[in-house]
């Protein structure tokens, strides 16, 4: 099953657990997320007008050598945050909105509370 596929059909974490493939899937985007390289690649790429960057603007972002940085590139572009796309001797790349939409719907908290009605603290009562 693609990632993506894994992403929508995993229901918001607060209605139901995940099954174990999801969790496998979910697990394998948020690692690449967890590398401090890859979060600034994704947020130089996100950040940039008309959304998308050439690798080589990428490359002179960071004091890293071009293989490694192609690393990165290519783990990003596994689970499914990034495509690309060549033009000539340059390779530009775009944010996945979908992935990145599927993470937010995954982790979205409901306004009326926990999954289990326990009552929500509140800010109020969290500054007491």
């Amino acid at each position: 099953m693609e990632l993506l596929e894994i992403l929508e059909c995993s229901p918001p974490l607060t209605r139901e657990p995940l099954d174990a493939g999801q969790a496998a899937g979910v697990a394998r985007v948020f690692k690449a997320l967890g590398d401090p390289v890859r979060l600034r690649i994704l947020s130089i790429v996100a950040s940039r007008a008309g959304g998308e960057v050439c690798v080589c603007d990428i490359t002179d972002a960071f004091e890293l050598s071009q293989p490694t940085i192609s690393h990165h590139l290519k783990v990003l572009k596994e689970v499914g945050l990034l495509t690309s796309e060549r033009r000539a001797s340059w390779v530009y790349y775009r944010l996945v909105p979908e992935t990145l939409g599927e993470l937010s719907a995954l982790l979205t908290l409901p306004t009326s509370g926990p999954a289990d009605g326990s009552a929500r603290v509140t800010a109020a009562a969290a500054a007491q």
